[in-house]
């Protein structure tokens, strides 16, 4: 249902939006957080962080708990729009398309559109440089906002999916290696940072998947540990490896440096194999949230016993 509704009607508005509440949120709560010094910058950081998380988790357990006394389609149903706007992959796949539509107008517009996507100085990029930091947008958005948000969903329910959306968000802006953000924003991006072990190489292991290139999952491996991010090199290093181009963001990765520049035809495969993954996300988390459930009901089974 989430799916279906992010596919039909793209992003609900942005008063109605979670992740908008949350950056409200974390604007208001960053004028609390000092730059310094830094065990107080890391324990207030972390607090308003974790007051973020609490409030998240605790309205998506809110709604969990109102849903139970509906009948199961109707719980179904009401839990998909709720799961909604957590992801985003018809938005994501809309913004780099843009950016290409952009390069075929001008450099400049390219550069400009590019600029939505990446937090990078892109006033200097070459049209390679612009569709690189596109493909590796789209990359690691697919797994910090299709893959991720399904598999907590799958494994957490509903107020799994909103801590993990509001951990996400508070990384986009908090977790920079500023002198503003490196000790306050320390616990914004180290949860980051562990909540997407898992989704981004499973993201990975899917686009080698939908790409039919199992080839590639030895190089993988070497690819991912290039960028600073722990996780971000695993879908990135995927794409860049399917497609057969150079993925680089100059003085701190450069990935499959030994591929071609990247073309107007590899941004739109790219865009097509993250619609196939986002179709594929589904069955995977299906099979996630049927073992938590039957893990659940073991659980309360031996409690019964007991």
């Amino acid at each position: 249902m989430a799916l279906l509704l992010d596919e039909l009607l793209g992003e609900p508005p942005s008063r109605l939006h979670p992740v908008v509440a949350a950056g409200a949120w974390l604007t208001r709560a960053a004028r609390h957080v000092p730059e310094g010094p830094p065990a107080r910058a890391v324990a207030a950081g972390g607090a308003a962080w974790g007051l973020g998380a609490l409030a998240a988790g605790l309205a998506g357990a809110a709604l969990a708990r109102a849903l139970r006394p509906l009948p199961w389609p109707a719980a179904a149903v009401v839990e998909g729009v709720a799961l909604w706007p957590l992801l985003s992959s018809r938005m994501l796949r809309h913004e780099v398309t843009a950016v290409e539509d952009a390069l075929g107008r001008s450099l400049a517009d390219g550069r400009t559109q590019v600029s939505r996507l990446v937090s990078r100085d892109t006033r200097t990029l070459d049209v390679e440089a612009v569709r690189g930091a596109a493909l590796g947008s789209l990359s690691e958005n697919l797994s910090d906002s299709v893959v991720a948000p399904l598999l907590a969903h799958a494994a957490g329910g509903l107020p799994g999916a909103a801590v993990y959306r509001y951990a996400n968000t508070a990384d986009a802006m908090w977790g920079y290696r500023t002198p503003r953000w490196l000790h306050a924003g320390r616990v914004a991006a180290r949860a980051d940072d562990l909540t997407n072990l898992v989704p981004a190489r499973v993201s990975a292991l899917l686009l080698l998947a939908v790409a039919r290139a199992p080839r590639h999952l030895a190089r993988l491996r070497a690819q991912a540990r290039l960028t600073p991010s722990p996780n971000g090199g695993w879908p990135m290093g995927a794409m860049a490896l399917v497609l057969g181009v150079r993925m680089a963001k100059p003085g701190v990765y450069a990935l499959h440096p030994d591929g071609r520049a990247a073309t107007a035809a590899d941004t739109r495969r790219a865009v097509r194999l993250v619609a196939a993954v986002t179709v594929a996300a589904w069955p995977v988390a299906a099979v996630v949230s049927l073992v938590r459930q039957a893990l659940v009901r073991r659980a309360l089974m031996h409690g019964a016993v007991a």
